[in-house]
């Protein structure tokens, strides 16, 4: 189901208790968003006269709004509604192409390719360079993304971790044991020995390509912060690469 969120357009009394107490009354909006953020906006300016963020509870009902977090809460009570009710909200984000199930604007927005008409989304990683291209199998918008060499790929039908798994599993030697590095996905890309549990040693996948090998032994990644061992604790100097 969409997210929803409460509007309310009318003559209201809000009062605020906690870190700053004051009452207001007058025509207003009041907007209770899915995250049951609470905004009431006045005729003047664009910001709200009282607001609670993402408190811990709001109850809405006929004549009133109650949030409350902590010792501050904000009561809104409704003496008469002009207009009200809920309406649908989606994240707002750049557009990217369009939907293959029905032809709405694709949007990028925090780590997603998502679509605000139907309920298509799919994660993409953050640094991930959205295409012009779009894939022949699905149709959705493909993305470009580095991590050791750059790949390109659709977020529907591609997994990164195997195209990675695919180019550098156990690519590298383990620089405490014998072992050799894995391609793992725990929350996030790792390179992780594969003698784990008796050699516990692994590092985060840099965002970046492949270019060398630094003193110490292990691979260096060009990022968009310049170059850096895989070991980010790492004291060797990268541009003395192997």
């Amino acid at each position: 189901m969409p997210d929803q969120a409460h509007v309310i357009a009318g003559r209201c009394t809000t009062v605020f208790e906690g870190t700053r107490e004051q009452e207001q009354h007058g025509d207003m909006l009041l907007v209770v968003k899915p995250d049951n953020t609470v905004l009431v906006h006045d005729a003047d300016g664009y910001q709200p006269v009282a607001w609670l963020t993402r408190p811990e509870s709001v109850t809405v009902t006929g004549d009133t709004v109650a949030a409350r977090d902590g010792n501050q809460s904000l009561r809104v009570t409704i003496h008469h509604a002009y207009a009200r009710g809920q309406h649908s909200l989606s994240e707002g984000g750049v557009p990217v192409g369009e939907c293959p199930d029905c032809e709405c604007s694709i949007v990028r927005s925090r780590g997603t390719l998502s679509c605000p008409e139907c309920s298509r989304e799919h994660p993409i990683p953050s640094n991930a360079t959205a295409l012009d291209e779009r894939c022949t199998d699905c149709g959705l918008t493909e993305v470009r993304v580095d991590r050791g060499r750059s790949f390109v790929l659709c977020p529907s039908c591609d997994s990164l971790t195997e195209r990675v798994r695919a180019a550098f599993d156990r690519e590298w030697g383990c620089p405490d044991c014998d072992g050799k590095l894995r391609v793992l996905y725990r929350g996030g890309l790792l390179l992780g020995c594969d003698e784990y549990p008796d050699c516990e040693t692994a590092y985060s996948f840099p965002t970046g390509r492949h270019d060398g090998e630094c003193g110490c032994g292990l691979p260096v990644f060009e990022t968009a912060s310049g170059q850096r061992c895989l070991d980010s604790d790492c004291g060797v100097d990268t541009e003395q690469k192997v």
